[in-house]
């Protein structure tokens, strides 16, 4: 039977209501500019049909998607489709200069991809420069026809957002910091779809997120963390969440009051009402166990029951330190996969390659820079320069001069990495893939560094998901640590953290041809060069290669 089909089509500012039980659901979009009004200012920002956050992509189980983006502001802009697997349709994948160039102003491209084999709650978002800070949105993805959840049903669905908010414009930040070679400023405040909630000094009409239930009902939430530079806590006063899902992948259920969620992560989580009537706060706050400055800003909303009144106070929650790292150690060890006869977790057993990857920053000399120097990210000691020709592009016309594939599959000078680190921080630069043969098996430990300061990394993958088979404090073993691996129901992910002074292991299979971005989902970090490629050969025949490019990719 053939796939069902969403045509959905960037173009207008008026969002068209899908037509019921019809082949084809057509939306309408366009990348525009609006003026948003936020922490008593106001200011331009890029957006999609003029909403902030965006509108919600919806499609089933194995539906292909069709997407028109129209370019109507002044960036160059592209459009992620954050943990779909774009099984060979890289094309559609949208990280500028990887899978394809940006779309220039007044211009348009049309992202064509299925949701092979996927269920549950993903997102989309620009990549390019900082523009999602502001162009991002939802994507859910429900179970094929009469394909129940595999845990009860909720009676109401609700999806939640989390971002950062800027009173000055994103580019100007990042630009200004890069010019100076240091740090950008961190974000004014944390958002709950697009509101911070009452700030100081701020008038709270309007700027709050309100959540509406009924006694005895379960809600499903679909939690996305689109903020660009910080992890999370996600809290609600009085009430536990069951965790039933990540990243699109099933999980085993498991309860907590407090959900930790990285940027470019998302979590469904069954909420059931069932406190007293009243007001429940509703409250994000940043993870930060380290030196590393970050937004200390708290956004809320309120959890409402029906037939609150009015005046009633609202029950507060005290939200974690912003070092707790026992919290989000917590909820990462308790993450599994479902693992079950109908959603198994199929681990690679054998490697055929096993690469170990520091992550961290260095600091290069810059003559024009406040201090002679500028901040910059690596992995294994090379930070990426985007090319000028999309990766994607090249490998497939065999142009030259764009990248090598010679990116270095262990650190090409060990040294203590959690330590002291090595006296010289700097760093080389490069475009270098690692290149995997069709179907190969992929290990790969990230190893957090410390040679400014050790951080957390949230670390995505495109074109894959993978699963998280270990992880621990320290530099990792490798006679020791493999045999602690979870290689029986390891959570699967597209977007994982690196513990801060420690490392994570995962495996994935490369059975997707074309050029895969992995980089981490701080976009700072990615920014100053905290990212690289995989290149994944064609297999044999037209069913495991790569097509050609649609006629209206987008030109450099």
């Amino acid at each position: 039977m053939a796939c069902r089909v969403k045509a959905v089509v960037l173009v207008a500012a008026l969002l068209f209501p899908a037509m019921v039980e019809s082949m084809v659901r057509l939306y309408k979009f366009s990348v525009v500019m609006k003026n948003a009004t936020r922490l008593c200012a106001s200011k331009p920002i890029v957006t999609v049909n003029g909403k902030f956050p965006g509108p919600t992509l919806y499609a089933r189980e194995d539906d292909t998607v069709i997407v028109r983006v129209v370019n109507h502001v002044q960036h160059n802009i592209t459009i992620h489709w954050h943990g779909v697997r774009q099984l060979r349709t890289g094309w559609a994948d949208g990280p500028a200069y990887i899978t394809q160039c940006p779309i220039p102003t007044g211009q348009s491209y049309i992202y064509n991809f299925t949701l092979t084999g996927q269920r549950g709650t993903l997102l989309w978002h620009a990549h390019i420069n900082w523009l999602r800070a502001t162009v991002y949105g939802a994507i859910v993805i429900l179970p094929k026809r009469g394909i129940p959840y595999p845990f009860p049903k909720p009676d109401k669905e609700e999806i939640i957002i989390l971002g950062e908010w800027w009173k000055s414009d994103t580019e100007a930040v990042i630009n200004q910091a890069m010019q100076a070679g240091v740090p950008p400023n961190v974000s004014d405040a944390h958002t709950i779809n697009g509101h911070p909630g009452p700030v100081p000094n701020c008038s709270s009409q309007g700027t709050e997120t309100g959540l509406h239930v009924e006694s005895g009902k379960t809600y499903m939430l679909r939690l996305i963390n689109a903020a660009l530079n910080e992890e999370l806590f996600f809290k609600i006063a009085g009430h536990q969440l069951t965790v039933v899902e990540v990243d699109a992948s099933y999980t085993k259920p498991f309860k907590t009051d407090t959900i930790f969620i990285a940027p470019g992560q998302t979590t469904n989580a069954l909420l059931t009402a069932d406190q007293d009537t009243g007001k429940y706060l509703i409250a994000i706050s940043p993870f930060m166990d380290t030196i590393v400055a970050v937004d200390n800003q708290t956004a809320i909303g309120t959890l409402r029951y029906e037939g609150t009144h009015p005046f009633t106070p609202t029950s507060l929650t005290a939200m974690p330190p912003t070092n707790a790292t026992p919290v989000t150690t917590s909820f990462v060890d308790s993450l599994r996969s479902l693992n079950s006869i109908k959603y198994p977790a199929k681990v690679p057993l054998k490697i055929d390659h096993s690469l170990l990857l520091a992550i961290g920053v260095g600091v290069n000399p810059c003559a024009t820079c406040v201090n002679g120097s500028r901040v910059v990210a690596d992995i294994n000691n090379v930070s990426f320069v985007l090319p000028v020709t999309a990766l994607l592009q090249a490998h497939y016309y065999k142009i030259s001069g764009v990248y090598t594939d010679d990116f270095p599959a262990n650190p090409p000078n060990p040294y203590n990495y959690t330590g002291a680190g090595p006296a010289n921080m700097q760093t080389m630069n490069g475009t270098k893939v690692y290149r995997l043969g069709y179907n190969s098996t992929v290990q790969v430990v990230f190893q957090g560094t410390g040679i400014i300061a050790p951080e957390s990394h949230p670390t995505h993958l495109h074109g894959f998901n993978f699963y998280a088979v270990g992880k621990g404090l320290g530099n990792f073993d490798s006679e020791k640590d493999p045999k602690k691996f979870n290689l029986v129901d390891p959570v699967e992910r597209n977007t994982l953290s690196v513990p801060t002074s420690g490392w994570a292991a995962i495996r994935f299979r490369a059975d997707n041809p074309g050029v895969w971005f992995l980089h981490c989902h701080l976009e700072v970090h990615t920014t100053w060069g905290l990212k690289m490629a995989f290149l994944v050969e064609n297999g044999e025949g037209p069913s495991q290669s790569l097509p050609p490019s649609p006629s209206d990719l987008p030109k450099c």
